[in-house]
């Protein structure tokens, strides 16, 4: 334990009246003295705890989902270390990436100075509010001794063959002027970033082998039981499995003999196929379109390029293409069909090619109608009599016009034209995934430098590893360097990494911060991973979590970890929504301080009736709170209790000041509960076991003690299998109205356990106020070095019960009891009651028979 603290003496001189911004800025520095929440590794058969938020991209400011998730962590983080686990608890910055060098842009000055300024405002702001984070941890992505570890890892994966240059085809938003990868458009086709809607280039690009691990991911993905199932539904649907059968169509062509390979689900439609369609950038489009068709097919390709992948697949959208003029052998019955280029296959999907089955694909059949090419059915429902009413049927049924397969049924007849296709070698079975290779090439300075060397002789060549880091090149025009192979003159790589690339480990440097000499040591990996508690928002549930279980698997080549997931629970808690106030004509957002009367808000400028909703927190929608101004006004504490209380932390939660000043009043009431119960005459506040067993209590006292033992037991349920911190909270308010009405009832020994009990279980929710509890208790060293409570099971079980009163075998009542009053006590208490008196009279009972816990039937 650290030595005891001195008291907060002007807290102490008032104690009547709880000033939390003196409290919170004391024990703050106390705990910055005496290190209390430094790392320790793990002692023998000591339990380690990694508890981890999403770090923060370094904007200037908190806001209040920053607060959410960091309290949350923390929450969590200090229940295991008062459980006696190693705890560890770090925080660093996202700091790399496009909003940092706009804004440096916009202000004219380095985007280094402008990061770091902001690095520093928001880490003042994460203290105030109590965090029980290991500093020393700290990392920044954007500083050498953390970006040289990340090209270390870039050159790991270049050597195992998992990283590579080609061109291709990409995403290019014209604001930032960078590519993207496909995670990075939205469904509407716009930048992630910007909001600009995506163009198409083709560009050299560096790449990462994400596809190779595509079937680890899914299969490991379903062993992760802590994390939420809409999650895993959605990086289940990103690598899209599908299981089908590749086929070769040939094509005809004057000269040489090509073929073009389709992957489809459905083989037993294969006699539907009435045309082959390709993706405008196929390679094989180039050689097999013909003389008389390529200008068409340029034109084409010119409009295509400007559309975003989005805009060319969207459901509601013409569908458009080109016959290139040449013809493919249908491989099941030697028909010739049209060959075709569409905007609504993408090279990027399978093979980049389809076999247009308009008879039963919703695409294919507008494609078909619109260009007049022909539609056969060849699956029709069980139920169904008429071919042409077939169309719409698209799943499994009964093969029509598929020669020997007539009246198969779906099922069968995919296995056996996949087996003939094998057989007669056109067919193969095949998985595939939507999942594409990771795009990490970004085409800015403020990003960490891709370490790789081009020699006109030797070509790719990776930096030396002793010559990391690769510094951020600050005029890409002046690359020059010498070739370390042939010591020629060479070019440096200009383009950077996609910061994802920086948030895909950073949790494995946590556990090897300082290390100098590798980006971390695997054994202390091996101690510390995986992460036990993740927490941050939900959209992160593809980009960042899909990359960073694909680092780990891919550094699991070189480093031989023995995890094989990175994150062991996972919680993605819900956004912070403020009152907002919207003209619904002109779609505008009104500041709340222009709004004279918020009952009936009207425009400053129209006078029109606003709109008045709860938005996700923004400086364009004027409904932010800065944490700054809670923290100032009602304490840290409050705004944590608050964030705790108001949703489950999976839910959206509104900001309600009332409700902040509800939780300030609740801290100001447990404050002023030690207060009056110092004033009692001869009574001393001292620490008392949660945890002991008492005998001989009256009624009061063993009322109060089944409510500490009844709340340990929930709140621990609470926080530890649930992570419901808003129930957790409730029970600890039922504990304090229960000291309040019982203080003048009890004895000492109970008085004092409860008031254990509440300051222990309060220490992670309001850390600050807890301490000030444990001071008034006497007690040394910091309550968050104490022993989280275990609840006494005895506690719980009833003490009294209504036993029933039978005469004569006939029920007349009921008589209240206690467990553990014998069978003289029981007699004594039913013939002595009202009931009793009632039938017995006069009369002297002949026979007592007690049924201990249930009933007494007294014969006379």
């Amino acid at each position: 334990m650290t030595s005891k603290p001195a008291h907060n003496q002007s807290i102490e001189s008032t104690p009547k009246a709880y000033r939390p911004n003196i409290s919170e800025q004391y024990w703050q520095k106390v705990w910055e003295e005496s290190s209390l929440y430094k790392t320790q590794d793990p002692k023998p058969n000591q339990k380690k705890f990694y508890a981890l938020s999403m770090f923060p991209y370094p904007s200037g400011t908190l806001h209040m989902g920053h607060v959410r998730n960091y309290v949350i962590t923390d929450v969590i983080a200090r229940l295991h270390r008062m459980k006696g686990e190693a705890v560890l608890h770090p925080m660093g910055w996202d700091a790399f990436g496009l909003p940092a060098e706009n804004a440096a842009i916009d202000r004219g000055i380095p985007a280094d100075i402008w990061t770091y300024k902001n690095i520093e405002q928001m880490k003042k702001q994460l203290k105030r509010l109590g965090l029980s984070i290991d500093w020393e941890r700290e990392l920044k992505t954007c500083h050498e001794d953390y970006f040289k570890w990340t090209q270390y890892i870039f050159l790991q994966l270049l050597e195992n063959g998992l990283a590579y240059q080609k061109s291709a085809t990409v995403n290019w938003d014209p604001i930032d002027k960078t590519v993207l990868a496909n995670e990075q458009v939205d469904s509407n086709g716009r930048s992630w970033r910007s909001g600009a809607i995506v163009e198409k280039r083709k560009l050299k690009q560096w790449f990462l082998k994400i596809t190779d691990f595509a079937e680890e991911l899914i299969v490991d993905l379903q062993k992760l039981n802590g994390w939420p199932q809409n999650v895993k539904a959605m990086q289940e649907n990103w690598i899209g499995k599908s299981s089908g059968t590749e086929i070769d169509f040939k094509i005809l062509t004057n000269s040489k003999k090509y073929t073009v390979k389709i992957f489809t689900t459905r083989p037993d439609t294969i006699y539907g196929a009435n045309y082959l369609v390709l993706a405008p950038e196929h390679p094989l489009v180039n050689s097999i379109v013909c003389k008389k068709n390529r200008s068409e097919l340029n034109d084409f390709r010119n409009i295509i390029s400007k559309l975003s992948d989005q805009e060319r697949t969207s459901t509601g959208k013409d569908k458009r293409g080109v016959d290139i003029g040449c013809k493919a052998i249908n491989p099941i019955n030697g028909e010739l069909i049209p060959v075709w280029v569409a905007d609504y296959v993408l090279e990027t999907y399978a093979t980049g090619a389809v076999m247009g089955v308009p008879g039963h694909d919703q695409r294919d059949y507008d494609f078909a109608t619109k260009y007049s090419l022909p539609i056969t059915y060849v699956v029709k429902s069980e139920k169904e009599t008429d071919d042409n009413e077939t169309r719409a049927y698209t799943g499994n049924g009964i093969l029509i016009n598929s020669g020997p397969f007539n009246n198969l049924i779906s099922t069968k007849a995919k296995e056996k034209i996949t087996q003939q296709g094998i057989d007669e070698g056109w067919a193969y079975k095949k998985v595939s995934y939507k999942l594409r290779d990771w795009l990490i090439s970004r085409q800015r300075y403020w990003g960490c430098p891709i370490p790789i060397i081009h020699c006109d002789k030797c070509g790719i060549v990776p930096l030396p590893k002793d010559d990391l880091p690769l510094k951020l090149n600050h005029n890409n025009s002046n690359q020059k360097t010498i070739c370390p192979r042939c010591n020629g003159q060479a070019k440096l790589e200009t383009d950077t990494m996609d910061t994802f690339m920086c948030s895909s480990w950073y949790f494995l440097r946590y556990v090897d911060s300082k290390n100098t000499s590798r980006p971390f040591d695997r054994k202390k990996i091996d101690k510390w991973l995986p992460v036990d508690q993740y927490v941050g928002g939900i959209e992160h549930a593809i980009l960042h979590l899909l990359y960073s279980r694909f680092i780990l698997k891919a550094l699991k080549i070189s480093q031989g970890f023995n995890i094989k997931e990175p994150f062991k629970n996972l919680l993605t808690q819900g956004m912070v929504q403020g009152i907002t106030f919207k003209n619904p004509s002109t779609q505008k957002y009104i500041a709340s301080n222009l709004v004279k009367d918020h009952k009936n808000p009207t425009d400053p400028n129209t006078g029109e009736k606003l709109d008045v909703i709860y938005e996700k927190m923004s400086k364009s929608k004027y409904n932010g709170v800065d944490p700054s101004d809670v923290i100032d006004k009602y304490g840290a504490d409050t705004a944590r209790m608050f964030i705790l209380f108001k949703a489950p932390p999976e839910k959206d939660l509104e900001w309600d000041e009332s409700d902040v000043e509800g939780q300030y009043r609740f801290i100001n009431r447990i404050w002023r509960l030690f207060a009056e119960i110092e004033d009692i005459s001869d009574f001393k506040l001292k620490y008392i076991d949660p945890s002991l067993k008492v005998d001989k209590l009256n009624d009061s006292d063993r009322k109060l003690r089944k409510i500490i033992n009844k709340t340990i037991k929930e709140v621990t349920i609470d926080l530890d299998l649930n992570s419901q911190f808003n129930t957790a909270i409730s029970e600890l308010m039922i504990l304090c109205n229960s000291i309040y009405e019982n203080k003048d009832k009890v004895n000492h020994l109970i008085l004092n356990q409860s008031l254990t009990t509440l300051s222990i279980l309060l220490a992670p929710f309001a850390p600050h106020l807890s301490e000030e509890l444990w001071a008034k208790l006497n007690c040394e060293g910091s309550i968050h070095e104490s022993s989280w409570p275990t609840h006494d099971e005895s506690a719980l079980i009833e003490d009294s019960y209504n036993l029933i009163i039978q005469i004569n075998g006939k029920v007349r009542g009921f008589v209240s009891a206690n467990t553990n009053d014998d069978d003289d006590i029981l007699k004594e208490k039913a013939v002595k009651s009202d009931v009793g008196k009632k039938w017995i009279k006069d009369n002297t009972p002949k026979r007592i028979i007690v049924v201990k816990g249930k009933l007494i039937n007294i014969v006379i």
